[in-house]
């Protein structure tokens, strides 16, 4: 069986991830910093380890011996990420644990990476022809990160790839987030104040993405691979749908307030990496995606 290492399995994406990599028939192994019981499936083995403590990670590696790895973890708390010089900090131990990954004989890797990492004036985002250049220190750490592994990569006789995961939601996001938010808002009643919400984004639901990820993962696609839909929405359709979910479109106020002034009126993934060479499509709709994200919310409540 596949054994694979799965760092920030306690995250938003990396519950979803869990689930999709025992459903491709990996051997997974989670690693915590937090000791956890086995709260997702029996199958799931779990391993406390602080990821920036080198000795931890070691000892993790050399205990569990996998053949591929899925990193997700790394600090992005809404709000805060985007500056954060905790940035730094994960990029140093996301080295140290490609090197204890390395040391320990394993074979394939995949990082979450980010479209951050992409300069956002040319509102297309293509691996190959997108320039990258990020306006965050979030994003910066994120990019100079894949370069390294990539470069890395035939020095060390591994297989790398990277997933760049553009705008998630689903079950389990972060409350500071807008489709949270919004659903929270209108459960309590209140009116939700929006920009002219024209603004055109690709939205994947969580699910698609975790399963895109195990996808890519179990796959012999090297390099950056956008994690996305392929399908632009605007925002106030993503507004709007939240809303239809819940029941309450008419507590929306679009032009409410002012779009920032730095905020692109266009930010869309080319999927065809993954669609062609990974052979991944997203599954749901936007609407399904928001009925399953209310009723989770609702029972969650």
């Amino acid at each position: 069986m596949k054994k694979v290492l799965i760092t920030g399995a306690g995250g938003f994406i990396g519950h979803h991830c869990t689930e999709a990599l025992l459903e491709k028939g990996f051997e997974v192994h989670a690693v915590s910093s937090k000791w956890r019981r086995n709260d997702y499936r029996d199958e799931v083995t779990w391993h406390h380890a602080d990821l920036h403590n080198a000795e931890h990670v070691l000892k993790v590696m050399v205990a569990v011996r996998p053949q591929y790895m899925l990193h997700l973890a790394w600090d992005v708390t809404p709000g805060v990420y985007w500056a954060s010089l905790e940035n730094l900090r994960w990029v140093k131990s996301s080295l140290g644990l490609l090197q204890a990954f390395i040391d320990t004989g394993g074979q394939r890797v995949l990082m979450a990476g980010s479209c951050a990492e992409y300069d956002w004036r040319y509102g297309y985002c293509s691996e190959m022809l997108t320039p990258l250049q990020p306006s965050t220190l979030y994003g910066v750490c994120k990019a100079s990160l894949q370069a390294i592994v990539e470069a890395a990569e035939q020095e060390a006789g591994i297989s790398t790839a990277w997933g760049r995961l553009f705008f998630l939601y689903g079950p389990g996001e972060h409350g500071g987030r807008l489709v949270p938010e919004v659903i929270e808002k209108l459960k309590s009643g209140e009116e939700v104040l929006c920009t002219h919400g024209e603004q055109i984004r690709d939205y994947i639901y969580v699910r698609d993405a975790a399963a895109a990820m195990a996808a890519l993962l179990d796959s012999a696609v090297r390099g950056p691979v956008n994690i996305a839909s392929g399908q632009p929405v605007p925002l106030k359709e993503v507004i709007y749908s939240a809303a239809e979910a819940v029941g309450r479109p008419d507590l929306v106020r679009l032009g409410a307030i002012a779009a920032s002034a730095d905020d692109p009126p266009l930010l869309i993934a080319d999927t065809r990496r993954l669609n062609d060479e990974v052979g991944f499509k997203a599954r749901f709709s936007l609407e399904a995606g928001m009925r399953e994200t209310a009723a989770a919310f609702k029972s969650q409540q």
